[in-house]
Order: structure tokens, then sequence, then C-alpha cells
């Protein structure tokens, strides 16, 4: 008998051809527009629920043996943190099923899990609150970011801050919106000079940070960066013109990239190639409002790095 190899069949198709039709289907629905399909808005009410029920209750309201320090004093970990990544893994896993998580506590835990957003199978990638430090003193710019991705290639993505309730959503090939409304923020004003967010220079190395201090020049306004969660959806709104980062945490960057690349920017890395949330990266990156603005950035930090 011959294998069944019809669109309903499994036959001898393998297991990473099942999960790249299943993570497929699972984006457009039966409707072929994931737009039209019910599936970004259960991820959205899974992001939506996690927040509701595992961090704004203990915002503003975080004992101090609820904060916890991983890497330093600019490195914090919470209840919520913990908490809103399991909950998203119990919720996300379940929607859709044979996929995995990669998340930021669960790597802290065992960096082992990262490897997983090379394989075969549909990814999780989840921050579960983005701007811990904001959160812990109680400022409202953090955020729950959410990625899926396969291959190391990322096809939907979810950027949620609860405390200013804005939901942001971008699919591969099929745009960005925030709150429901297309956002396309196009090119900076001819002449304005030009905002950028990026990493703080002391917590990099010698040369990353003669890298970012070049964007301390005439046209450009550079300042330290808040949530990259926040920042990445600033750029897609044309709020801020670009970001300029050292490091490269998936959880960190895979939603607000392809929000920004949906929008219409781009990003680019110290050697001019697209940034991979695999790793392996040449550092600083940046991520652009549109590509001639990826551009500027780019060269003042690889004159900066020389």
């Amino acid at each position: 008998m011959s294998a069944d190899r019809s669109p309903g069949g499994s036959g001898n198709v393998g297991p990473a051809c099942l999960a790249g039709r299943m993570t497929e289907e699972f984006l457009s629905g039966t409707m072929g527009n994931p737009w039209e399909s019910t599936t970004l808005a259960l991820v959205e009410e899974a992001v939506r629920k996690a927040a509701a029920s595992e961090i704004m209750p203990r915002f503003r309201r975080l004992a101090e043996h609820e904060i916890v320090e991983k890497n330093g004093p600019h490195d914090l970990v919470t209840v919520a943190d913990r908490s809103a990544e399991e909950h998203l893994t119990a919720s996300l896993t379940a929607l859709l099923p044979g996929s995995v998580v990669v998340g930021e506590e669960a790597v802290h835990a065992d960096p082992a899990v990262y490897e997983a957003i090379r394989g075969d199978v549909p990814v999780w990638i989840v921050d579960p609150v983005d701007g811990t430090r904001q959160f812990v003193h109680g400022a409202p710019g953090f955020c729950t970011l959410v990625a899926l991705a396969r291959h190391g290639e990322v096809l939907a993505s979810w950027t949620y801050a609860p405390a200013l309730d804005e939901m942001a959503v971008a699919v591969r090939g099929h745009g960005a919106r925030v709150d429901g409304a297309e956002v396309r923020p196009g090119a900076p004003e001819p002449g304005r000079v030009l905002q950028v967010a990026m990493s703080h220079p002391d917590f990099t190395t010698p040369q990353e940070k003669r890298a970012l201090l070049a964007l301390r020049t005439e046209g450009v306004h550079s300042r330290p960066c808040g949530s990259a969660g926040l920042e990445y959806l600033a750029v897609a709104r044309g709020e801020l013109d670009g970001i300029a980062f050292s490091w490269e945490n998936a959880w960190d960057h895979a939603a607000g990239l392809l929000l920004v690349e949906e929008a219409g920017g781009t990003d680019l890395t110290l050697t001019g190639e697209r940034f991979r949330i695999t790793g392996g990266n040449a550092l600083p990156f940046t991520a652009a409002r549109d590509a001639a603005t990826a551009r500027l950035i780019h060269e003042l930090l690889v004159s900066g790095a020389e």
C-alpha cells in the first residue's frame, strides 16, 4: 500500500513535516488568513489571562522576599515572572499540541532548554515580564512577550503591556497591528534628529561600548533603553526611530523584531547581517523603523567599533 500523501493523511510524513503542517494550520485556521481565524485571539487571551492572574495582582504589591537578584542588581526576577511563565507554558502548549516553551526563567534554571529554538518543533519564546526592574519599582513600562517560532524563524508575536492595556500582534507576511489597528511608521522626517534607545554602555564589552558611544553624535539623540519589548513597540509605531542592543537573548528580541519587520522596518547586526534568534550575532545590532535609518545607525555602530 502506498503512503497517504493527501492533505489530510499522515502516511510516511515525518515528524518535522507534521510539525510544520500543524504550525501553518494553527496560524491560518480554516480561513487561510490569520487575522480572520480564531488562533491569534486565543493566544492573545492566554497572554491576557496570564497577566491578569499572575502579574497585575502583584504590581506595586511585591514583598521584599518576592524579588531576587539573578546575576546582579540590574537582573531581577520576581514571583510574578516565575508564575506567569508557568501559566503561559501550560496554556500555550495546550493551544498547539507538540509545541514547547523556551522561557527566560526556564533557561535560567536549565540553559539546555534554549536549544529547542534550533529544533524542528514549534517553539513558544516567552519573556513573562520584560522590564522587571520597572515592574519592581511600580512603573508601568513593562510587558509580556510571546513569539511563535520554528527552525529559528519567528512566525508570529504578541507584545502585551498590561499596565497600559496595549496589545501588539504581528504575523509573518501579514503585517502588524496594535490594539487591532495596522501600524506602518514609515521613515523619519528628513533632517530631524533621530531618536534612538540603546543598551547602557556600562554593561557591555569594550568594543560594544565604543560602538554604542558612536551614537552620541550630531543628528542622533540616544538614551538608555527601558523594556526592550516596549522599545520595539515604539519603533513599530514611529514614536522611536531605532534601537541598538548589545545582548541577544531570544525572549527579549524575537517578538519585537517581527513586530518592527512587519510594520515596515528592518534590523542589522554589526556585520550587516539580519539578527538570528538562534544566536551567534555580531553585536551590537540595530532595528529601525525603515531601512535607511537602520543603515545609518549600523554605519555609526561600525565606525565606533573599529
